[in-house]
């Protein structure tokens, strides 16, 4: 099997997760929701749906590696491994706020190959493989080509780190003409980089399943990513700049004044 053969199948996969989240969603007001940090929460459908996704790919390729945010991982035999997020965006998720997604991600050889991004409330589907370019739809993507005052840069933020340390990049994004976002899903904004639909993307620290995906999307979508190592991400997360060509080297900036 290809790489876009085995893409194909994981779109299947997360089209799949995304029905059973949807429904989890519409009835919400019955979700059995535990309490994770300041605003990280964990609900049912975040656990079930991440076990319906393991279930689909160890039914496809059984030797692959898995890792999730809510399961423990699954060593790889294959050299492959897949990166899940049930549900990115969990807050919006339990507060019936339409912005959230599926996500899933394959990695080989410490690289990102595959990157899977569904919105199911949107019926949005984001797909890139390294080397293939990135499509929502089926159509091709690109990033946008305007620069920082004619658009929108996202500000990721979570409470792994210091909440004075976003002031900053807030402050500097909004003085060079731009405006800012946030919608408590980093992999939807990332998507968001991919389709031209904003500028670019910062912040200090993510986990894999929140940022793998969404890099390869822009990368493919003729954008800019900082250098990663996809395994040293799997294991610690870590910083995340991304945007198009125009306003990367500007949001590299920005990051590096604001948190070295």
């Amino acid at each position: 099997m290809n790489l876009a053969e085995k893409a194909a199948m994981a779109e299947e996969i997360c089209h799949k997760a995304g029905e059973m989240a949807l429904e989890y969603f519409r009835q919400s007001t019955g979700l059995v929701i535990d309490r994770k940090g300041h605003q990280d929460w964990v609900s049912e459908a975040d656990r079930n749906v991440e076990v319906l996704i393991r279930e689909l790919l160890d039914a496809a390729w059984p030797e692959d590696g898995i890792v999730g945010e809510e399961h423990a991982p699954k060593e790889s035999r294959s050299g492959f491994t897949w990166v899940i997020d049930p549900i990115d965006g969990t807050t919006n998720f339990v507060n019936n706020i339409p912005a959230w997604t599926i996500v899933l991600a394959g990695v080989q050889d410490g690289k990102c190959v595959i990157g899977v991004i569904y919105d199911p409330n949107a019926g949005e589907t984001y797909l890139a493989t390294r080397g293939g370019g990135a499509t929502l739809n089926g159509a091709p993507m690109r990033v946008s080509d305007a620069a920082m005052e004619n658009g929108t840069v996202s500000v990721g933020y979570s409470n792994r780190v210091r909440a004075e340390s976003i002031v900053p990049v807030i402050e500097a994004v909004i003085s060079q003409g731009a405006m800012f976002h946030r919608n408590a899903s980093g992999a939807l904004s990332l998507a968001y980089v991919s389709a031209g639909r904003l500028l670019g993307y910062v912040e200090e620290h993510m986990n894999a399943w929140d940022c793998l995906a969404g890099q390869l999307l822009i990368e493919e979508a003729g954008g800019r990513v900082e250098d990663q190592d996809a395994d040293a991400m799997i294991a610690n997360g870590g910083r995340v700049v991304a945007g198009s060509t125009v306003v990367f080297d500007e949001l590299q900036a920005i990051a590096d004044r604001a948190w070295g």
